[in-house]
Protein backbone atom coordinates (compact mmCIF):
# COMPACT_ATOMS: atom_id res chain seq x y z
CA UNK A 1 0.00 0.00 0.00
CA UNK A 2 1.18 3.45 -0.67
CA UNK A 3 1.38 5.84 2.19
CA UNK A 4 -0.54 8.41 2.24
CA UNK A 5 1.67 11.41 1.30
CA UNK A 6 1.43 14.84 3.33
CA UNK A 7 -0.59 12.53 6.57
CA UNK A 8 0.99 13.50 9.53
CA UNK A 9 -0.25 11.77 12.80
CA UNK A 10 0.60 14.70 15.38
CA UNK A 11 -1.38 16.91 13.31
CA UNK A 12 -4.50 14.77 13.04
CA UNK A 13 -4.51 14.34 16.94
CA UNK A 14 -4.64 18.38 17.13
CA UNK A 15 -7.58 18.17 14.69
CA UNK A 16 -9.59 15.84 16.26
CA UNK A 17 -8.62 17.18 20.15
CA UNK A 18 -10.03 20.43 19.04
CA UNK A 19 -13.25 19.22 17.32
CA UNK A 20 -16.88 18.25 18.73
CA UNK A 21 -16.42 14.97 17.43
CA UNK A 22 -13.33 14.21 20.28
CA UNK A 23 -15.86 15.78 23.31
CA UNK A 24 -18.92 13.27 21.94
CA UNK A 25 -16.73 10.56 21.83
CA UNK A 26 -14.72 10.75 24.99
CA UNK A 27 -18.34 11.27 26.82
CA UNK A 28 -20.12 8.50 25.20
CA UNK A 29 -17.49 6.31 25.34
CA UNK A 30 -16.36 7.20 29.15
CA UNK A 31 -20.20 6.31 30.52
CA UNK A 32 -20.17 3.20 28.25
CA UNK A 33 -17.11 1.66 30.28
CA UNK A 34 -18.80 3.00 33.50
CA UNK A 35 -22.33 1.23 32.49
CA UNK A 36 -20.10 -2.24 32.06
CA UNK A 37 -18.06 -1.79 34.75
CA UNK A 38 -21.14 -1.38 36.69
CA UNK A 39 -23.08 -4.36 35.28
CA UNK A 40 -19.65 -6.53 35.31
CA UNK A 41 -19.14 -5.71 38.84
CA UNK A 42 -22.83 -5.21 40.66
CA UNK A 43 -20.90 -2.76 43.00
CA UNK A 44 -22.78 0.64 43.45
CA UNK A 45 -19.17 2.37 44.09
CA UNK A 46 -19.11 2.24 39.99
CA UNK A 47 -21.68 4.65 39.56
CA UNK A 48 -21.87 4.91 35.75
CA UNK A 49 -21.89 9.16 35.91
CA UNK A 50 -18.80 9.23 38.47
CA UNK A 51 -16.92 6.37 36.18
CA UNK A 52 -17.57 8.80 33.29
CA UNK A 53 -16.23 11.35 35.14
CA UNK A 54 -13.48 10.38 36.29
CA UNK A 55 -12.21 8.57 32.97
CA UNK A 56 -13.12 11.96 31.14
CA UNK A 57 -11.11 13.94 33.86
CA UNK A 58 -7.83 11.60 33.37
CA UNK A 59 -8.00 11.55 29.89
CA UNK A 60 -8.18 15.76 29.61
CA UNK A 61 -4.99 15.96 32.53
CA UNK A 62 -2.87 12.89 30.33
CA UNK A 63 -3.66 14.59 26.98
CA UNK A 64 -3.05 18.21 27.98
CA UNK A 65 -6.51 19.29 26.14
CA UNK A 66 -8.35 21.88 27.42
CA UNK A 67 -11.75 21.56 28.84
CA UNK A 68 -13.16 24.63 26.76
CA UNK A 69 -12.25 22.38 23.36
CA UNK A 70 -13.60 19.37 25.22
CA UNK A 71 -16.77 20.94 25.97
CA UNK A 72 -17.28 22.16 22.45
CA UNK A 73 -18.49 18.44 21.72
CA UNK A 74 -19.64 17.58 25.42
CA UNK A 75 -21.95 20.45 25.19
CA UNK A 76 -23.76 18.72 22.16
CA UNK A 77 -25.05 15.97 24.49
CA UNK A 78 -25.66 18.58 27.56
CA UNK A 79 -28.02 19.73 25.06
CA UNK A 80 -30.48 16.75 25.36
CA UNK A 81 -30.51 17.21 29.74
CA UNK A 82 -33.44 19.78 29.09
CA UNK A 83 -35.67 17.22 26.49
CA UNK A 84 -34.53 14.14 28.92
CA UNK A 85 -35.46 16.23 32.22
CA UNK A 86 -38.97 16.57 30.25
CA UNK A 87 -39.09 12.99 29.45
CA UNK A 88 -39.54 11.81 33.05
CA UNK A 89 -43.31 13.50 33.18
CA UNK A 90 -43.94 10.45 31.69
CA UNK A 91 -43.51 8.06 34.14
CA UNK A 92 -44.67 10.44 36.36
CA UNK A 93 -47.86 10.72 34.34
CA UNK A 94 -48.22 6.93 34.00
CA UNK A 95 -48.51 6.98 37.95
CA UNK A 96 -50.23 9.97 38.87
CA UNK A 97 -53.10 8.02 40.61
CA UNK A 98 -50.87 7.41 42.74
CA UNK A 99 -49.23 10.98 43.02
CA UNK A 100 -53.22 12.21 43.92
CA UNK A 101 -53.57 9.92 46.49
CA UNK A 102 -50.14 10.76 47.98
CA UNK A 103 -49.99 15.04 47.46
CA UNK A 104 -49.87 16.37 51.28
CA UNK A 105 -47.27 13.52 52.08
CA UNK A 106 -44.95 14.82 49.07
CA UNK A 107 -45.43 18.81 49.54
CA UNK A 108 -44.77 18.14 53.53
CA UNK A 109 -41.80 15.81 52.83
CA UNK A 110 -40.53 18.05 49.96
CA UNK A 111 -40.54 21.18 52.18
CA UNK A 112 -39.20 19.40 55.21
CA UNK A 113 -36.68 17.72 53.15
CA UNK A 114 -35.13 21.09 51.48
CA UNK A 115 -35.23 23.01 55.20
CA UNK A 116 -33.11 20.33 56.22
CA UNK A 117 -30.70 20.34 53.36
CA UNK A 118 -29.89 23.90 53.93
CA UNK A 119 -30.12 24.43 57.54
CA UNK A 120 -27.10 21.67 57.38
CA UNK A 121 -25.43 22.13 55.14
CA UNK A 122 -25.01 25.89 56.29
CA UNK A 123 -24.50 24.80 60.00
CA UNK A 124 -22.23 22.12 59.34
CA UNK A 125 -19.86 24.57 57.08
CA UNK A 126 -19.74 26.67 59.96
CA UNK A 127 -18.93 24.56 62.14
CA UNK A 128 -16.35 23.14 60.26
CA UNK A 129 -14.88 26.61 60.40
CA UNK A 130 -16.28 27.55 56.67
CA UNK A 131 -16.31 31.43 56.01
CA UNK A 132 -19.85 32.87 54.97
CA UNK A 133 -18.76 32.65 51.25
CA UNK A 134 -18.77 28.97 52.14
CA UNK A 135 -21.99 28.66 53.55
CA UNK A 136 -23.79 30.46 50.62
CA UNK A 137 -21.81 28.18 48.54
CA UNK A 138 -23.68 25.00 50.23
CA UNK A 139 -26.92 26.47 50.99
CA UNK A 140 -28.49 25.57 47.43
CA UNK A 141 -26.90 21.95 46.46
CA UNK A 142 -29.69 20.01 47.05
CA UNK A 143 -31.27 21.45 43.97
CA UNK A 144 -30.60 20.27 40.18
CA UNK A 145 -27.21 22.24 39.08
CA UNK A 146 -28.89 24.66 36.70
CA UNK A 147 -31.15 26.40 39.61
CA UNK A 148 -28.30 25.74 42.05
CA UNK A 149 -26.05 27.58 40.23
CA UNK A 150 -28.63 30.99 39.65
CA UNK A 151 -29.27 30.63 43.26
CA UNK A 152 -25.59 30.87 44.88
CA UNK A 153 -24.92 33.34 42.11
CA UNK A 154 -27.80 35.51 43.36
CA UNK A 155 -27.34 34.81 47.18
CA UNK A 156 -23.49 35.56 47.05
CA UNK A 157 -21.92 32.21 46.66
CA UNK A 158 -19.73 30.61 44.37
CA UNK A 159 -21.56 29.38 41.16
CA UNK A 160 -18.79 27.09 39.96
CA UNK A 161 -18.00 25.64 43.17
CA UNK A 162 -21.95 24.72 43.94
CA UNK A 163 -22.21 23.03 40.29
CA UNK A 164 -19.51 20.66 41.94
CA UNK A 165 -21.16 20.16 45.06
CA UNK A 166 -24.37 19.45 43.85
CA UNK A 167 -23.11 16.64 41.25
CA UNK A 168 -21.34 15.47 44.21
CA UNK A 169 -24.36 15.38 46.39
CA UNK A 170 -26.22 13.83 43.07
CA UNK A 171 -23.25 10.73 42.96
CA UNK A 172 -23.43 10.58 46.34
CA UNK A 173 -26.81 9.95 46.64
CA UNK A 174 -27.09 7.55 43.94
CA UNK A 175 -24.21 5.35 45.22
CA UNK A 176 -25.32 5.32 48.85
CA UNK A 177 -28.83 6.03 48.65
CA UNK A 178 -30.35 2.58 48.37
CA UNK A 179 -27.91 1.46 50.38
CA UNK A 180 -28.91 3.61 52.94
CA UNK A 181 -32.98 3.06 52.70
CA UNK A 182 -32.35 -0.46 52.48
CA UNK A 183 -30.93 -0.09 56.15
CA UNK A 184 -33.04 1.80 57.25
CA UNK A 185 -36.19 -0.61 56.24
CA UNK A 186 -37.91 1.56 53.89
CA UNK A 187 -38.98 -0.62 50.85
CA UNK A 188 -42.21 1.87 49.95
CA UNK A 189 -40.93 2.92 46.50
CA UNK A 190 -43.00 6.10 46.85
CA UNK A 191 -40.58 7.15 49.76
CA UNK A 192 -37.51 5.78 48.48
CA UNK A 193 -38.39 8.18 45.21
CA UNK A 194 -39.24 10.89 47.24
CA UNK A 195 -36.01 10.39 49.25
CA UNK A 196 -34.16 9.64 46.38
CA UNK A 197 -35.08 13.31 44.52
CA UNK A 198 -34.87 15.67 46.68
CA UNK A 199 -31.21 14.16 47.91
CA UNK A 200 -29.42 13.78 44.47
CA UNK A 201 -32.01 14.70 42.20
CA UNK A 202 -31.00 13.83 38.11
CA UNK A 203 -28.90 11.13 38.76
CA UNK A 204 -30.36 9.73 41.90
CA UNK A 205 -33.67 9.74 39.97
CA UNK A 206 -31.79 7.92 36.96
CA UNK A 207 -30.94 5.47 39.49
CA UNK A 208 -34.63 5.25 40.86
CA UNK A 209 -35.81 4.96 37.70
CA UNK A 210 -33.63 1.49 37.16
CA UNK A 211 -35.27 0.46 40.43
CA UNK A 212 -39.37 0.89 39.36
CA UNK A 213 -41.05 2.92 37.46
CA UNK A 214 -43.18 4.47 40.63
CA UNK A 215 -39.71 4.95 42.43
CA UNK A 216 -38.81 6.33 39.40
CA UNK A 217 -42.27 8.90 38.94
CA UNK A 218 -41.79 10.09 42.89
CA UNK A 219 -38.30 10.86 42.30
CA UNK A 220 -38.61 12.88 39.51
CA UNK A 221 -41.66 14.49 41.08
CA UNK A 222 -39.48 15.10 44.59
CA UNK A 223 -36.51 16.43 42.19
CA UNK A 224 -38.75 18.93 40.70
CA UNK A 225 -40.41 20.19 43.63
CA UNK A 226 -37.05 20.51 45.77
CA UNK A 227 -35.59 22.93 43.05
CA UNK A 228 -38.81 24.91 43.98
CA UNK A 229 -38.88 24.59 47.06
CA UNK A 230 -34.98 25.04 47.35
CA UNK A 231 -35.85 28.41 45.54
CA UNK A 232 -38.14 30.12 47.87
CA UNK A 233 -36.84 28.42 51.08
CA UNK A 234 -32.85 29.63 50.73
CA UNK A 235 -33.38 33.22 51.21
CA UNK A 236 -35.65 33.01 53.82
CA UNK A 237 -33.58 30.39 56.03
CA UNK A 238 -30.51 32.65 55.38
CA UNK A 239 -32.22 35.64 57.66
CA UNK A 240 -32.59 33.53 60.28
CA UNK A 241 -28.98 31.68 60.23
Amino acid sequence: MTPLVGWHPHETWQWLSASPLFGITLTLAAYAVGRWAHRRTGTPLLQPVLVAIVLIGAVLLATGIPYRDYLRGAGFIGFWLGPATVALALPLHHEWHLVRRAAVPVLAGVVAGALVSITSAVLVTRLAGGGRTLQLTMAPKAATTPVSIALSAQIGGLPALTAVLTILAGITGAVAGPWVLDRLRINDPRARGLAMGAASHGIGTSRALHESRTEGAFSALSMGLTALATSILVPVVLLFL
